[in-house]
């Protein structure tokens, strides 16, 4: 007979499970189209010059969870068309080996700074002051790139910007709001990688982590304007009520910049942005297409993906998605996109936003009886990290929560305490892929067989 914790080290969900298998399918085919390769090569084609024009030295700087095939990619596309590549940096959660010998790989810490972050910002600088201001930069940047090169701006301490990191990490806040603060006081946020390596011509190529594909908060905006001036980040903080947690150093920089004493961040009229190319955006609207069009090939219908982002607080976004798959007629799949939030509080415990929004729809489904037969969800991030955690997500049906209290684990009071890791492990429920090497927001499948 398997033990609850035999049924933790099979990926994907509880064994036995068809339905599990079968939305496995789903995400699977989702990431084959989250797969940047393609992407960035299509998009460093369009972006080079005809054959036999005289063509700018290309740098590469690629940064994010990503990085390091949207490098790999780009510079086949440059080799094969005999472009010069003069050199670049690309910065991931892991070194790995680069893919030209002009490139230098270096590892950042992500989703919290830490010293190997300060490291890669520093690289960063060391290269933008290499780049000649008549050469050409390709930017590639994916999800994660904020706390990889996270550093300080001048006059903030390094630590206190870890600090506000981890507050707003733990904040509830959606992504706008988080990165409305954060950028502030980064370094490369904000348009500031712009401002440094301006004249250069800037190609931008971004894989969307973010709902909406709002430059702006993807990657904290390194090279696109700043909207929001400091008296509008200052009220959001009051209205909050996070002022009173912000390391104080922090609130002063904001109050001297609101007094003149420090310089804005670069706005729309600031000239570096003049040399900053049309951007080529890949988000999750592909992701769920794919997904969709391998359900329809399975004989799955009606499929259905929703236009409403899943976003806000993760259990309220697992129980409403229980409540939507058990309106599922037999044969029905329904696919969303978004990111939610989990507002931790005091709480420290595993776990991610995809974990917990399953905690809480296997607790809805639970509740519902015989009518959630036959129903199973998965939510899982493209990029194969929930949270802190190992897990890309997890996978449930009507009897998930049965199988955690069977493992001793009461499903409400994890739900509470945030220790969704915990109960989804001993459940089998887990959903382990590995890194990806993509990231392109949070995928959420109902299935009903």
């Amino acid at each position: 007979m398997q033990t609850a914790s035999d049924r933790s080290s099979i990926p994907g969900g509880y064994a036995g499970n068809t339905g599990a298998l079968t939305v496995r399918d789903l995400f699977a085919a989702s990431l084959v189209a989250a797969d940047p390769s393609a992407f960035t090569a299509r998009a460093v084609r369009l972006r080079l010059p005809a054959n036999g024009t005289q063509a700018r030295p290309t740098w590469i700087i690629a940064l994010g969870k990503a990085a390091q095939t949207m490098a790999r990619s780009a510079v086949q596309e440059l080799v094969q068309r005999h472009e010069t590549i003069a050199g670049g940096l690309v910065v991931a959660p892991t070194a790995g080996a680069v893919p030209h010998p002009a490139l230098v790989s270096v590892a950042g810490d992500h989703p919290l700074p830490s010293e190997r972050s300060l490291q890669a910002a520093r690289a960063l600088a060391d290269l933008c002051d290499a780049v000649p201001r008549a050469d050409r930069v390709l930017v590639l940047l994916s999800g994660g790139a904020s706390s990889l090169v996270a550093a300080p701006v001048e006059g903030i301490e390094a630590g206190d910007l870890r600090t506000l990191c981890e507050i707003l990490l733990h904040s509830g806040l959606d992504i706008g709001r988080v990165n409305a603060v954060r950028k502030r006081f980064l370094r490369w946020g904000a348009g500031r990688l712009a401002v440094q390596l301006a004249p250069a011509r800037l190609e931008l190529i971004v894989l969307s982590d973010v709902i909406g594909d709002n430059l702006a908060h993807i990657a904290s905006g390194p090279c696109v304007p700043d909207g929001k001036s400091a008296v509008e980040v200052r009220r959001l903080l009051d209205e909050t009520d996070l002022i009173n947690l912000v390391p104080q150093p922090l609130v002063r920089y904001l109050d001297e910049v609101m007094r003149g004493e420090r310089p804005e961040t670069p706005k729309s009229d600031s000239p570096a942005f003049r040399s900053v190319g049309v951007p080529a955006v890949q988000g999750n609207g592909g992701v769920l297409n794919a997904g969709a069009l391998r359900a329809r090939a399975l004989g799955f219908d009606p499929v259905v993906i929703v236009d409403a982002p899943v976003r806000g607080e993760a259990a309220r976004a697992g129980s409403h998605i229980a409540t939507a798959a058990l309106a599922l007629p037999r044969g029905a799949v329904t696919l969303w996109g978004g990111e939610t939030t989990v507002t931790m509080g005091p709480c420290k415990a595993a776990g991610g936003r995809c974990q917990e929004m399953m905690l809480a729809a296997a607790i809805a489904l639970a509740n519902a009886g015989s009518s959630a037969n036959g129903i199973t969800l998965l939510a899982a991030g493209t990029d194969g990290r929930d949270g802190p955690t190992d897990a890309a997500g997890a996978i449930v049906d009507a009897g998930s929560a049965s199988r955690m209290i069977d493992a001793g684990i009461l499903p409400v009071s994890a739900l509470q305490r945030h220790e969704s890791y915990r109960a989804l492990e001993l459940s089998g429920c887990l959903l382990k892929t590995g890194l990806t090497g993509t990231n392109v927001g949070d995928v959420v499948i109902a299935m009903r067989a």
